[in-house]
């Protein structure tokens, strides 16, 4: 089934406000919230879930103001690692369950609910999840050259991170055991709330802000990490580059970021690309353009000239009465899309190249040339031309 419009999924324009877009999420939010459809069938509880992670889904990418823009231009593609879903060789944009969207998104209803994951809270007497600690992302730019785009590359990095200390466990508590059990929650990990929600007085447990859901708080810090759990290191990453990846793309490699502080999941490591500039290509956007200077003899009588192509050097014909401005196409020597593998064409722009000094005896030359009937254009010739020139400046 084809993805909707994230604009139409939350019922905004395509110029929406931030705060408008907010507002269409915080209404969203409240309409299909689990809580709401706690009691309903199994089918509709199953479709509100849905929708409710439909627009989260939107929202992530509209709220975030380089996701929109790359939304903007290339869609649910979001180039081509796409929103909301895992992306080609381990990359990823993300995607949503439902803790990710009440741990990401809760605070913008300012914690008026309770329900089943904003504020970390659960209705009808059960036990809250632990908070889920994350780590930070760590973000690297990689350097490509227009071959290594059009092959696809395996690279292997040194990245520096926080890992966890291993003198504590990334507990953060001295030998890893220095714990005692938490005095507000006595050891239980949440606490019973009453709250005013939209739907009345909501009695909740909810995660206790001292442990955190722990049960149990450091009584002595490990003074290797300060009590922090984690200390910097450098970590050896390996991973593949498929062809087709452009300057700015953006890939992630979920788990390899940042360690969370006193223990938690790691961040991701976010890959910008860099495309380097080629000495003698130009890429545009699956295709890549050489210009090409050719003397006057071998555009008078034809030939053959070497060119720079992405697997090296190859040699062309030249056809006799070749025109400036005509473009050759050596096709599938482009760069393969990233989704579809298919790839471009290489382009080639002829140029005449003309002297501007002369000796005698070349001058000599042209102006027997001169005379000749062949050495100038009739009105056919010029019609035709001049047609291709106003096709290209229209």
């Amino acid at each position: 089934m084809d993805k909707r419009d994230y604009y139409e999924v939350l019922g905004v324009s395509k110029t929406a406000t931030e705060e408008e877009i907010k507002k269409a999420y915080r209404k969203l939010a409240i309409k299909w919230h689990p809580d709401k459809h706690a009691t309903k069938p199994e089918a509709e509880r199953k479709h509100a879930e849905d929708m409710f992670k439909e627009a989260a889904e939107a929202y992530d990418v509209l709220s975030n103001p380089d996701k929109r823009a790359r939304y903007d231009q290339f869609g649910h593609a979001g180039g081509p690692q796409g929103f909301g879903g895992q992306g080609f060789d381990g990359f990823s944009t993300g995607g949503f369950t439902m803790e990710d969207i009440f741990a990401q998104f809760g605070d913008i209803f300012g914690g008026r609910f309770g329900g089943t994951g904003f504020g970390g809270a659960t209705g009808g007497g059960g036990r809250p999840r632990k908070r889920r600690r994350r780590g930070s992302d760590v973000r690297i730019t990689l350097k490509l050259s227009l071959e290594d785009i059009a092959k696809g590359v395996d690279k292997t990095l040194k990245i520096p991170v926080l890992v966890p200390d291993p003198n504590c466990k990334g507990t953060g508590a001295k030998d890893g055991t220095a714990f005692t059990t938490c005095q507000r929650c006595n050891g239980t990990g949440s606490i019973l709330t009453q709250q005013q929600s939209l739907f009345g007085v909501h009695t909740a447990h909810v995660v206790c802000p001292d442990c955190e859901g722990e049960g149990k708080t450091i009584s002595q810090r490990c003074t290797h990490c300060h009590g922090e759990g984690v200390i910097r290191s450098e970590e050896t990453v390996s991973f593949h580059i498929n062809p087709g990846v452009y300057n700015g793309m953006v890939l992630t490699m979920q788990g390899k970021g940042n360690a969370a502080l006193n223990g938690g999941s790691n961040g991701d490591l976010l890959i910008v690309i860099e495309e380097l500039p080629h000495p003698e290509l130009i890429r545009d956007g699956n295709d890549v353009i050489y210009n090409l200077m050719l003397d006057i003899p071998t555009a008078v009588l034809g030939g053959s000239v070497e060119v720079p192509t992405l697997t090296g050097r190859a040699r062309i014909k030249i056809a006799p009465g070749t025109q400036p401005g005509k473009v050759l196409r050596l096709r599938g020597k482009g760069i393969p899309d990233y989704n579809t593998k298919a790839a471009g064409d290489q382009l080639i722009n002829v140029m005449v190249y003309m002297p501007e000094r002369l000796t005698d005896d070349e001058r000599q030359t042209f102006e027997a040339m001169k005379a000749k009937p062949n050495m100038n254009p009739s009105e056919s010739t010029k019609k035709s031309i001049f047609s291709k020139l106003n096709h290209i400046f229209d």
